[in-house]
């Protein structure tokens, strides 16, 4: 299901892009915008992974340095029949995780040493089975398709504005509200995909770690603790905000990149049901106490 909504809403904004050039009746321009925004894409999409780790300043850890972590992603991995990915840890107190990479076999996850600190061992396994899943489902090829979209879109839109014909008028009205309206649609198109991706990394990650019940307790944790913490990694760095398995802030709504905690849970509840559990879900307004994970604590 949640590959087909994709599909539709990947279809929406091809089709909003086309709109926008018939309208303001440049196929050359279009065209152009489309080549220069996909260049831009393509060279983001090779370089991805190494810009988003950098921009982290992440550090790359292995089986002498953090045996635990990476022996977890190691049986995750296999368990994923996914390529082992490299594996990084971030020093910061904000709880979250992320992947990147432009296939499985280019790829890596991260974690915050926030986010060892406040889960379990059994938690840490869901969150990284989530990443997985990510990865799993070439989510990170998926969005850079929607960003070569959306960015055309917006660069034909700035294109529009300085549009003039061989009279020296304008695109017209119809063309000034498309110009306008073109780039905030192709937006939420964008936001949309992002959140429907996210419950289908949920279920994958659900199913690689074999225990929703722990994914649904880490995003509780997780949700509460990144709302408490000023200056949180999404906050501070908002450009890489659909990378991370929690928002700073609550989703759901039209201009956010995740679907709402509370809702993931709910939903990953209900897998856990279909899995034969049984198990009251979280909720991510309950507070929780910052703990140490004894099972990872040689990665502190």
């Amino acid at each position: 299901m949640n590959g087909f909504k994709t599909t539709m809403l990947l279809a929406a904004l091809t089709a909003l892009f086309m709109a926008l050039g018939y309208t303001l009746g440049g196929a050359g321009g279009a065209v152009i915008a489309l080549l220069v925004a996909a260049a831009m894409n393509l060279f983001t999409f090779w370089n991805a992974d190494r810009i988003v780790l950098s921009m982290h300043h992440a550090r790359e850890v292995d089986d002498t340095t953090a045996p635990e972590f990476v022996g977890l992603i190691r049986e995750l991995a296999r368990r994923a029949n996914l390529p082992m990915p490299r594996v990084y840890i971030v020093d910061d107190p904000s709880p979250n995780a992320f992947a990147t990479g432009r296939n499985p076999e280019n790829a890596a996850v991260a974690a915050t040493t926030g986010l060892l600190d406040l889960l379990t061992r059994e938690e840490i396994a869901g969150v990284m089975a989530h990443e997985l899943g990510h990865v799993r489902n070439r989510d990170t090829l998926i969005m850079t398709m929607v960003a070569t979209i959306a960015g055309a879109v917006s660069m034909l839109a700035n294109f529009g504005l300085f549009f003039r014909n061989g009279e020296g008028r304008g695109p017209g009205w119809a063309g000034i509200l498309a110009v306008l309206v073109a780039p905030f649609a192709a937006m939420i198109v964008q936001l949309a995909i992002s959140r429907t991706r996210e419950y289908g990394a949920d279920r994958a990650g659900a199913e690689i770690s074999g225990n929703p019940r722990a994914l649904a307790s880490a995003l509780a944790k997780l949700q509460h603790g990144a709302s408490m913490i000023p200056g949180d990694t999404a906050t501070r760095i908002p450009a890489a905000q659909q990378l991370y398995i929690v928002p700073g802030r609550s989703g759901d709504s039209l201009f956010s990149t995740h679907p709402d905690t509370d809702n993931r849970i709910a939903a990953l509840a209900a897998i856990a049901q279909e899995m034969g559990m049984i198990a009251s879900p979280p909720s991510a307004s309950v507070p929780v106490t910052r703990r140490r994970s004894s099972a990872l604590d040689p990665l502190a």
